[in-house]
């Protein structure tokens, strides 16, 4: 096919540039051929260009397997990589014509991302970083013609750095754009800069405005009869050239006026008219029409695919541009004269335009991480949500966040996702893995240091955020070869400090005291004890046997330093206790028990790039948790259920702090309910979602039926495919992301904890009853047999003595569990040791009581969960029913310094922590066992199975 057309096309003095760029194009020799056989000048791109390209053609499939496969990328970063190699090839491949040119042509234009289009500094930011990493004096970099990006293409053109102007679609906006290029020129000159080798387009929108104004013509005209609705419709196919020809009138007498020829002498460039989106989209029009009509002098049409082809087979070409000039503000009048504004639609066109660009970037990126976690299949944990009937409300509610861009914001620490209080604050878990691989080096130094030392123990004293990672990464990779045992005590349950004091050697153990404020009862008074410990084996050495967590200028911080303890590692304070996984309160009792941190973090990367702010909702994998988890919330589903394969099992654990401290909260809250034993769909009620963490290659038949049969039976599933418990990592940074995701759909802030400090300030105050009078306040028993006791507040009391049958101890229980409704959960809260034997009557107790009601059902043990799920119980719904279960204690273990004891410290957190339950209105019933808390729970369980029968 002859290339005729295109070449008498730029005798006219204008610059013919393809508006597409692919690998196969560059590989193929296709654009080589077009630029010396068709006389081509230059390319554009824009992301749409690069999606159809990496999504719709395996051209970049082998590039994107190397990107993945040997560097830690996100999905934009992997997208510039591509889009840059393309640019640069392309560019190399036109640099002869931009030297024959003398900078006039030759270029190839790369865009700013859309998200920054209303942003000037990020403007600027991103297109000079693009230029210097394309490292080409032959690219153009695209920046929108919006209010912010026109002050950001004047300093651009005062760098020296050729811009593409894009989405112009008025004059005014034309004129401000080219007023940006000659300031900006003037100011280089100015500074001494060389003003020749500067070059700019204007790129000026063609169809797109047909396309409207033609739809408003046709309406218009339908309410006009005879003559005047002729003339209305003959106007359909006219507005947008006569619009570009005013605005070529412009230009002309911008390069006609004096100030211009001032510049003309140093040598500058004028900033040419580009007629863009020259392809016809009505099918009545000829596919070339814009390209005769739009033909002059000193400009550039970019020409789409197709235009370029049919341009190319054209036997004539016509050059109408300067022809057609004296009759373009003619129809602009007419137009008026109809009523319908052209400056409406193009306020409408612009703002349309950077949400297309926008809503195409966001599909370019999808695509690139679509592609990245295929490429990834076996190292990404992959997500599978099966929502039924609430498919649709989780799409919107995605897509809302996709228009809106608040992944975007989010990674951005822009607090008004939330509740526009201080979340910005407590952002830092953000980029938390990678900081935390910076400091693998520091962690590995730690652990050689404790193992030559000598250590066989390690044992970590803290509470809530400071113990349950470590926890569940302890109970998930077990103890490793020639490492130190790792203990975790959380607890100061009497029975619970002796069995570790009991476990270990304190002369061949270190104890790690971690605690963010350094202020935190459990972990001080357990670090006490443990210090009277060291002293009686190592007098000489204490310190050394001692390493601090804390943040700086904490009081454990100057203690630590005081007592000479072997290392303090420093938190970072914008992470809070809950997402400090990926901080030193996670990974030093890591590495101090053998476990590869470097590979868990690693691996925990590949999910931070997946749930990254370029990544869209659709596609980013903990954002889609956190909206199914809102969006299934406010249908009545708060009930966030998980069932692990056994190797991660113990991750219940952590995400019960993470999801309840996180989200309950001004009377709404998640409710997550963890190790729970699957039961038949009919045991379950309508608030339930279900999360199911399966193991690859594991045997879990049973367990799979369960969940399919749950999902047969309409409740919401989402399998979560895990290759190996070395994904672990991944689980962590996925559920921080889905639990922030989920505050912002319920709108409150998942980064304070309100209402745990009423706990503490209840406890306080029954510590100073305790130091002035040497007791506990008393209170009298609602009822009393075979050594159990229950307690309650005069109107918890009352209210169970009207509904109950008798005044019994079964009486009272079994009316207390009657006051469970549809939607209510039962919670049982036991300050006794978590021992196997214990925990085995609890759980039989809340499965009892689920079967029996269809209630959701939770464990927790006192005073972890104080840290952990007692914020939900005080602050989220009053939907909870709660059983607090304490016991007298079988031996005393006294605190060293303290006028109290572990086991006065416990009852009076348990006696603070019912206080404000009652004070809240909460049902709330308190069973308190004698000194054999196994006889105690085995009695407590079988009444509950007798009056829940």
């Amino acid at each position: 096919m002859s290339s005729q057309a295109l070449l008498e096309l730029q005798k006219t003095g204008q610059s013919i540039w393809f508006d597409n760029i692919s690998r196969d194009l560059i590989e193929s020799g296709e654009l080589e051929r077009m630029i010396k056989e068709d006389g081509l000048l230059g390319v554009t791109s824009n992301p749409s260009i690069f999606e159809k390209a990496i999504a719709g053609s395996a051209d970049y499939d082998s590039i994107l397997a190397n990107l993945v496969e040997h560097e830690s990328l996100d999905a934009k970063e992997i997208y510039e990589r591509v889009a840059i190699a393309d640019i640069q090839e392309a560019a190399d491949l036109l640099l002869p014509v931009y030297e024959e040119t003398d900078a006039r042509d030759g270029y190839v234009s790369l865009e700013v991302s859309p998200y920054r289009a209303n942003d000037t500094a990020a403007t600027l930011e991103e297109a000079r970083r693009l230029y210097q990493t394309v490292d080409r004096n032959n690219v153009m970099i695209k920046v929108p013609a919006t209010p912010a990006g026109l002050p950001a293409i004047e300093q651009l053109i005062a760098d020296g750095i050729p811009v593409n102007v894009t989405l112009l679609f008025s004059v005014d906006a034309y004129k401000a754009c080219a007023e940006a290029y000659v300031s900006g020129l003037e100011q280089l000159a100015e500074e001494g800069g060389d003003v020749t080798r500067v070059a700019s387009v204007a790129s000026f929108f063609i169809s797109r405005i047909d396309s409207l104004l033609d739809s408003w013509l046709e309406e218009h005209a339908a309410t006009l009869t005879g003559d005047a609705a002729e003339k209305c419709r003959a106007l359909c196919g006219q507005v947008a050239i006569a619009n570009a020809r005013v605005a070529y009138s412009h230009y002309q007498e911008l390069v006609a006026s004096e100030r211009w020829q001032r510049l003309v002498k140093l040598g500058a460039q004028p900033q040419r008219l580009l007629w863009a989106s020259t392809s016809t989209k009505n099918p009545s029009y000829p596919s070339t029409m814009y390209v005769h009509a739009l033909n002059g002098p000193e400009t550039v049409n970019t020409l789409p695919t197709d235009t370029y082809h049919a341009t190319r087979a054209e036997a004539k070409i016509r050059a109408e541009l300067v022809s057609g000039q004296p009759a373009a503000p003619t129809i602009l009048a007419q137009l008026a004269e109809f009523g319908i504004s052209l400056e409406q639609g193009t306020d409408q066109l612009l703002a349309e335009g950077v949400s297309k660009f926008s809503d195409a970037f966001d599909n370019l990126l999808a695509a690139v991480e679509d592609k990245r976690a295929a490429l990834l299949q076996g190292r990404l944990a992959r997500m599978a949500p099966s929502l039924g009937a609430y498919q649709g409300a989780v799409d919107a509610q995605l897509e809302e966040w996709r228009s809106a861009g608040t992944v975007r914001s989010l990674w951005q620490r822009d607090t008004s996702i939330w509740s526009g209080a201080d979340e910005d604050q407590w952002l830092g878990w953000l980029d938390g893995v990678r900081d935390q691989l910076a400091a693998c080096a520091e962690f590995e130094a730690l652990r050689a240091e404790i193992q030559e030392a000598g250590f066989q123990s390690v044992v970590l004293l803290g509470m809530g955020g400071s113990s349950l990672c470590p926890w569940v990464v302890r109970e998930t990779f077990g103890q490793q070869t020639g490492a130190p045992e790792l203990h975790v005590l959380d607890s100061i349950v009497p029975a619970q400090v002796q069995t570790i004091t009991d476990a270990v050697d304190p002369a061949s153990t270190v104890f790690i005291v971690a605690s963010k404020s350094g202020s935190t009862t459990e972990p001080n008074v357990l670090m006490e004890h443990f210090l009277e410990q060291v002293a009686a084996v190592d007098p000489k050495n204490i310190g050394a046997h001692f390493i601090a967590v804390t943040d700086p200028g904490s009081d454990l911080e100057a203690f630590a330093t005081q007592h000479s303890f072997r290392a303090i590692c420093r938190g970072e304070p914008s992470i809070g206790g809950r997402y400090s996984a990926f901080s030193p309160f996670g990974m030093v009792p890591s590495a101090l028990m053998g476990v590869d941190v470097q590979a868990l973090l690693d691996s925990a990367q590949l999910m931070a790039h997946a749930c990254g702010a370029p990544v869209p909702p659709s596609s980013n994998p903990g954002v889609q948790l956190g909206v199914i988890f809102g969006t299934l919330a406010q249908q009545g589903r708060d009930k966030i259920t998980v069932v692990a394969a056994p190797a991660v099992a113990s991750i219940g654990a952590w995400l019960e702090q993470l999801i309840a401290e996180s989200t309950g909260k001004l009377g709404k809250g998640l409710i997550p309910v963890a190790e729970e034993n699957l039961g038949a769909p009919q045991v379950y009620g309508q608030d339930r979602v279900f999360v199911y963490l399966r193991e690859k290659n594991t045997a879990q038949a049973e367990t799979d039926l369960r969940v399919d049969a749950l999902e047969h039976a309409g409740h919401p599933v989402v399998r979560i495919h895990l290759d190996s418990r070395d994904a672990l990592g991944q689980e962590f940074f996925r559920w921080e992301i889905a639990t922030a995701a989920a505050g912002s759909v319920l709108g409150i802030n998942p980064f304070d904890q309100p209402d745990v400090e009423a706990s503490k300030i209840a406890t306080r105050s029954v510590m100073e009853q305790y130091a002035d009078s040497g007791a506990l306040p008393t209170q009298d028993p609602i009822a009393e047999e075979n050594g159990i006791r229950l307690y309650a507040d005069d109107a918890n009391a009352a209210q169970l003595r009207d509904m109950a049958d008798d005044s019994s101890v079964a009486g009272l229980i079994a009316a207390h569990l009657q006051r469970l409704e549809p939607g209510d959960y039962f919670a049982i809260n036991a300050y006794v040791e978590m021992d196997e034997v214990n925990h085995r009557e609890l759980q039989a107790m809340r499965h009892a009581v689920r079967d029996g009601r269809s209630v959701a059902t939770t464990v927790g043990y006192g005073p972890r969960f104080l840290h952990s799920t007692g914020q939900l119980h005080k602050g989220g719904p009053n939907t909870g029913v709660f059983l607090q279960v304490t016991s007298d204690d079988a031996a005393e273990l006294p605190i060293p310094g303290r006028e109290y004891s572990f086991g006065i410290l416990k009852q009076a957190q348990a006696l603070g922590d019912f206080d404000v339950l009652a004070e809240r209105n909460r049902r709330a019933l308190r069973v308190h066992l004698g000194p054999n808390v196994q006889e105690g729970l085995a009695t407590l369980k079988t009444i509950i199975r007798s009056v829940i029968a």
